[in-house]
């Protein structure tokens, strides 16, 4: 046995982007962890009390009957045990019809403006392989999903971020950037819906994205992982959807949160054919492909977008019991027009009690006060999400829930 004294000389291998030789001996928790850890708290003193779950950022359900009957069928052909390396013809032909049917977005060539990739995580992650070079810059919107920026910051890239504020209906001040920085900048990523904000763009937006991007010669990645979870009237709508776009524009799409695949992993890249060329290169070092099983089954997701409406349609009942609930509670809440999410201004505090210094305390007390789940962000002003994909067996447990929820809310005496 190789004792961990003979070993100690990895300790000083670990590369700086992931901490050099301090790897592993931090004592600062993530996040999540850290919600994690509250929820057992709680739960071990409060025995016999139901935890609501509001933190959850994935889908409740289960994938479609129909998507699960196709992935048991397609499993068991010999012709789909092989590698698919960058995926298979028709999942890209249902993929650039989906796109011109569900956004409007004009003609796609499925076979170069196309390519499938192992979930969105992937090819966010990737797409900075491609294009950033030490000294380039990313600019990403805060808060949001870290990988948009780690990939850039670990090849030596610099990320800056502009925030999401509710003054600009969180939606980032493009103006705002700095000359020298547009100067080294090469990607944006945008993502609409937002995670964790719940704001939604507008075409204006988009055409805005489209034409900054244009003139300061920026490659927009596009996270549009909530883009079909639309409701209240509003149409889906993609960056592709602005003529012109695909000049500068790919959009990640996701088939977890718009079809309940979240562990399956799959998704797809649509769009300008030279960022789905690079995408595709880096890809052939990273993966072999998701398991062509998988991708036909998500032909019939794509090919069924109704399966999407009806979960659009969950999630926007749930987003008006819940809504309803917090503002009785005091919050200056809005129901969102898209996504599982919704973000609100934290109070400072409980009236003659426990004052919140940030995002954090409030959502560590809702955990162990209430046994409320949420998730905390500080990046710009202090706000809590909540999700509305809490488990619920139906809608009278849904309004059951809701419920629970205000009896709890209501026994706190919040000021902001």
């Amino acid at each position: 046995m190789v004792s961990i004294t003979e070993t100690s000389f990895i300790q000083e291998m670990f590369a700086e982007r992931i901490g050099g030789n301090t790897f592993g001996k931090g004592t600062e928790l993530y996040k999540f962890e850290k919600i994690k850890r509250a929820r057992s708290a709680a739960m071990l003193a409060n025995p016999g009390v139901e935890l609501i779950d509001m933190g959850l950022g994935e889908p409740d359900a289960m994938a479609d009957p129909g998507v699960v009957q196709v992935l048991c069928e397609e499993a068991q052909k010999v012709e789909n045990r092989f590698y698919s390396d960058n995926g298979i013809e028709s999942f890209q032909a249902a993929a650039a019809n989906y796109m011109m049917s569900m956004f409007q977005t004009g003609p796609i060539n499925p076979s170069t403006e196309i390519n499938h990739c192992i979930g969105s995580k992937s090819a966010l992650a990737q797409l900075p392989a491609a294009f950033i070079n030490p000294g380039d810059v990313l600019l990403t919107t805060t808060p949001g999903y870290p990988v948009m920026a780690t990939h850039t910051a670990w090849l030596g890239g610099e990320v800056v971020k502009l925030p999401l504020v509710k003054e600009n209906g969180f939606l980032p001040d493009l103006q705002s950037v700095p000359a020298d920085v547009l100067e080294r900048a090469k990607l944006l990523y945008i993502n609409y819906p937002n995670n964790p904000t719940g704001a939604t763009a507008t075409y204006a937006f988009y055409e805005e994205v489209v034409a900054f991007c244009k003139k300061h010669h920026i490659i927009v990645i596009s996270d549009e992982a909530y883009a079909g979870l639309m409701f209240d009237g509003e149409q889906p709508l993609s960056i592709l959807s602005v003529p012109g776009a695909k000049d500068v524009a790919v959009s990640v799409q996701s088939l977890s949160k718009a079809f309940n695949m979240t562990g399956w992993r799959l998704g797809f890249i649509a769009g300008n054919e030279l960022v789905v060329k690079a995408l595709a290169s880096v890809k052939d070092n990273c993966d072999s492909g998701q398991f062509i099983a998988i991708q036909k089954a998500g032909v019939y997701c794509l090919e069924h977008p109704e399966i999407t409406l009806r979960t659009a349609e969950k999630y926007s009942r749930r987003h008006e019991l819940l809504t309803t609930v917090l503002q009785s509670a005091g919050f200056d809440v809005v129901k969102p027009k898209g996504s599982f999410y919704l973000y609100v201004a934290c109070p400072k505090g409980v009236k003659g009690g426990t004052a919140f210094a940030s995002a954090e305390d409030f959502s560590q007390y809702l955990i162990h006060e209430k046994l409320i789940s949420t998730v905390p962000w500080d990046e710009a002003g202090s706000y809590i999400r909540f999700s509305v994909t809490f488990e619920a067996r139906d809608e009278d447990d849904e309004r059951r829930i809701m419920n629970e929820i205000s009896n709890r809310l209501s026994e706190m005496k919040l000021y902001w």
